[in-house]
């Protein structure tokens, strides 16, 4: 079979929309809210669960029939929780201050939704490539929330986009323009509006949802 067969090819779109982790099945939620107030957290976030969905899915695929099952939710912890110990030092020595800002949400991929359930749903019952390519959409689906929220409300909220000025500061109030910052941009209730928003697009998009 092709590697980008047509069933291969629905297996990596699908969680970009279709089958979007947080906007359809509604998982993840709590870091969606928690690591967006600003951009440059969110991309290192999405990109986070991606690399360590796509290799943990990967690992289980083939260790999958060695598995005893009453001990398999044991070792898809065990993997995962050495992929994500692998990330964080890795943020730690190359992207600090990143991961700083991500503070323990780094190591509550441990216990993503998305992440244990495509282990469970997916790697458990196919092999390695497909795996793979689950892995790869549905971290990207998780991502591309991450960063559109992270947008929002980095430049609605500080003006900045990953740290660099966007709005001129000669359009601020105080420098005689008409801008003002929206404080609310950077609270974690804004978060949860604009992810209830983007719920609504893409459902409004697929009639099916």
């Amino acid at each position: 079979m092709s590697l980008f067969s047509k069933a291969n090819r629905e297996v990596l779109t699908s969680p970009l929309a279709k089958n979007n982790p947080v906007a359809v099945q509604v998982l993840g939620i709590c870091s969606a809210l928690a690591v967006t107030a600003q951009l440059e957290p969110a991309i290192v976030m999405g990109l986070s669960v991606t690399v360590i969905t796509a290799f943990a899915n990967v690992i289980i695929s083939l260790l999958r029939k060695t598995i005893p099952n009453r001990i398999r939710i044991i070792v898809q912890l065990v993997v995962v929780a050495s992929l994500v110990t692998l990330v964080s030092q890795i943020l730690k020595a190359y992207a600090y201050d990143v991961s700083v800002q991500l503070s323990v949400y780094v190591g509550l991929i441990i216990t993503n939704c998305i992440l244990m359930g495509r282990l469970e749903a997916f790697a458990m019952m196919n092999g390695p490539w497909e795996s793979f390519l689950d892995g790869v959409g549905s971290g990207l689906g998780y991502a591309w929330i991450l960063v559109a929220v992270g947008f929002v409300r980095e430049l609605f909220g500080n003006g900045t986009l990953l740290g660099l000025r966007v709005i001129p500061d000669s359009l601020y109030v105080e420098n005689g323009g008409f801008y003002v910052n929206n404080g609310m941009m950077t609270m974690p209730a804004m978060a949860l509006i604009l992810v209830g928003c983007l719920i609504w697009a893409l459902r409004a998009c697929q009639k099916e949802q």
